[in-house]
Order: C-alpha cells, then sequence, then structure tokens
C-alpha cells in the first residue's frame, strides 16, 4: 500500500496510519480464491484495492460521492477491477453475503451531542463517545457475512474496542483485538484534546492515541 500513489480529491479521507494498520491486519488474513470482499467506509479505495491485488472480488462503499469517485478513480489508474457504490455503510450491499469485510469507520468522539458531521468530518465524527457507526457495525455486519466470513475494523482505543467485542460476541461472533498501534496526536484530537480531558476519555499523561484492529468470525 505505501509505495501507490492515491489521488485523493478535496474532502476525501486520504489514508493515514489507521489504514495502513488495518491493511497489515488484511495481509495476514488467508482469503480463499475469489473471496467476496466488501469495504466499507472506502475513501480513496486504498484497502479495496489492496485486496483486489490478492484475486478478491470487491466491493467499496461510501457515504461520500467524492470518494466514490476518488476509488473509482485510483482503481482505473491500478488497472484493477473494483464495484464502488455510494450509499450509507451496509445500505448498498442488502441481501449480500462477503468473506471478508473490512471497515475504517469514523470512531472520534465529537463535542455536540446529537450533531450530525457534515462535510469531510464525516470521515472521523462519531458523536458524544465515539460510537455512532460503531454500534450500528456490530449490530448489522453479521447478517452479511458467509460462515466463516470475517470483520476487520480499525478503531480508536478512545471509543472503547472492548465495547466492540462484547457487541460482536453478543451477535455470535469471536471477536478479539489482533493489532495496537499508538500514535502522536493527528490535527482533529489536538483541536479537541481539552474536551477529551475532561470528559476524562485521556488522562493527563496521555499524549497519543492508541490504535487497535478488531478480528471477528462467524463460526461455520
Amino acid at each position: 500500500m505505501g509505495s501507490v500513489d492515491f489521488t485523493v480529491l478535496p474532502g476525501v479521507y486520504a489514508p493515514q496510519e489507521d489504514t495502513a494498520l488495518l491493511a497489515g491486519a488484511l495481509s495476514d488474513e488467508s482469503l480463499p480464491p475469489g473471496a467476496a470482499v466488501l469495504d466499507v467506509g472506502t475513501g480513496t479505495g486504498a484497502l479495496a484495492l489492496a485486496a483486489a491485488l490478492r484475486g478478491a472480488r470487491v466491493t467499496a462503499v461510501d457515504v461520500s460521492w467524492r470518494a466514490v469517485c476518488a476509488a473509482r478513480l485510483n482503481a482505473a489508474r491500478a488497472g484493477l477491477r473494483i464495484r464502488v457504490r455510494h450509499g450509507n455503510l451496509f445500505t448498498p450491499v442488502r441481501g449480500e453475503s462477503f468473506d471478508l469485510v473490512l471497515a475504517n469507520p469514523p470512531y472520534v468522539p465529537a463535542p455536540g451531542a446529537g450533531r450530525r458531521p457534515r462535510g469531510a468530518a464525516r470521515a472521523w465524527d462519531a458523536g458524544h463517545d465515539g460510537r455512532m457507526v460503531l454500534d450500528r457495525i456490530c449490530r448489522e455486519v453479521p447478517a452479511l457475512l458467509r460462515p466463516g466470513g470475517v470483520l476487520l475494523l480499525v478503531q480508536s482505543a478512545l471509543s472503547d474496542p472492548a465495547r466492540t467485542e462484547a457487541l460482536l460476541r453478543e451477535a455470535g461472533l469471536k471477536a478479539a483485538v489482533i493489532r495496537r498501534r499508538r500514535i502522536a496526536f493527528g490535527p482533529v484530537l489536538r483541536g479537541r484534546e481539552r474536551w477529551l480531558r475532561q470528559r476524562g476519555l485521556l488522562s493527563l499523561a496521555e499524549h497519543e492515541e492508541e490504535l487497535v484492529v478488531v478480528r471477528a468470525e462467524l463460526p461455520v
């Protein structure tokens, strides 16, 4: 992934540390020949293309039309075929099933309870507790997985990975954190650092964010 020069349109989430962490988990995953892969919240299509390079049949979804255009453009530039759909989370693929679902959803806690993010902020702002999209993924993804199918999801430790694991287990999946990485605060976290500390989501001693990848598998 690192050597690919992705076109990033204005307002589209560029591949960052969370993308790389999830790409590493993807590289460790064994895929059956012609596996059906869903990349939800695809952004530039970086993860979708990584899966396509391994021979998977890939569907990519994003709520942003600019992201849809960016993913299609990057696939064309790479000479790879992926199906890109516009829509909110799993809505464009209702009734379909997949061997692998990749998810890099919005997960950053944001001030202003009940306020829907707009524009580029849709890629990171996820409500007061950071779980506006995560909870929905946990509820809805089991219906999209084939027996033995896997979800790989990246999120911040600020948005309660333990809850993600618990919800997925309640839905009948085997779930665990498989990767962790600590990174320096980016512009979004720096801008709301004081608010996060006031809420107790960051201690005074913390000056890095921890990202995790949760892997969940539907038993055969």
